[in-house]
């Protein structure tokens, strides 16, 4: 057990989770990735800021807690019409945690 502890360790398998805020821990950031690809939220972003598309991601903004992103994923999904269910919402929010706002 000892060995494969450490094995994680020397990987920074985990890792990740473990920087997470507590309200991600149990997102899937695969499926995360793949829903932001897929409904093109990049490229809203572009439309609505200019640019890259990055200063959305403003973390000294309206967006100041994990809550808070999560919530703002939810108002993309309801006024897009995503039809995300809640899981995805917040595999998005942990995606976008994790890249940008790194609420622990």
């Amino acid at each position: 057990m000892r060995k494969f502890l450490f094995l994680i360790f020397l990987t920074g398998a985990g890792m990740a989770s473990a920087q997470q805020h507590p309200l991600f821990k149990d997102a899937d950031l695969n499926v995360g990735e793949k829903l932001i690809a897929e409904n093109q939220c990049n490229e809203c972003h572009i439309r609505r800021v200019g640019g890259n598309g990055s200063a959305i991601y403003n973390p000294k903004g309206r967006i100041n807690t994990a809550g808070a992103l999560r919530g703002m994923v939810e108002y993309c999904n309801t006024e897009l019409n995503l039809g995300f269910f809640p899981e995805d919402t917040n595999a998005v929010a942990a995606v976008l945690n994790k890249q940008h706002y790194k609420f622990r």
